[in-house]
């Protein structure tokens, strides 16, 4: 059974996005071990200079490789963007060649570390929309939640 980790900064803090999280959490798991970290984020100043926020960047690096496993699917600005089906096969292939976990990176306000987006297998974008990264990690999970659907024939992609 695949692994799937969604990996990021910050905590959610409203209780719907959390709710709704744990809602999708439950629905995956009869499909695959799901979690969702969260590390938390480094401090900034009002007004961060570009190397502060480069070293914050780092840190944060730090603390997400030490919750990923397996392949590391970075979320970001310049990411490919997939359909649902797509998002389906691209994770049953990563199940059919005998990867055992899939980790999604999500960053802070800031994006993520530029060295971390380079070890990923796949940058990924879920739209050319700018989203709240609470709401981000919600549609995440949905959107796993749909292309295992999608996989297993079931009737919630339609």
């Amino acid at each position: 059974m695949l692994s799937v980790t969604i990996a990021c900064v910050g905590k959610c803090k409203e209780a719907y996005w959390v709710d709704a999280c744990r809602e999708y959490a439950k629905r995956l798991g009869a499909f695959c071990k799901f979690r969702v970290v969260e590390v938390p984020e480094s401090r900034l100043p009002d007004a961060p200079s570009q190397a502060q926020i480069e070293a914050a960047l780092r840190e944060e690096a730090g603390k997400l490789r030490a919750a990923a496993a397996g392949v590391l699917l970075p979320l970001c600005v310049e990411g490919k963007e997939l359909s649902s089906p797509e998002l389906a096969e691209l994770l049953s292939s990563y199940a059919l060649r005998g990867q055992s976990a899939v980790t999604f990176l999500i960053g802070s306000s800031y994006g993520l570390d530029e060295k971390l987006k380079a070890e990923g297998a796949l940058r990924l974008s879920l739209s050319r929309l700018t989203l709240p990264h609470q709401l981000a990690r919600v549609v995440l999970c949905e959107q796993v939640y749909r292309a295992f659907q999608i996989s297993s024939h079931g009737k919630y992609h339609k």
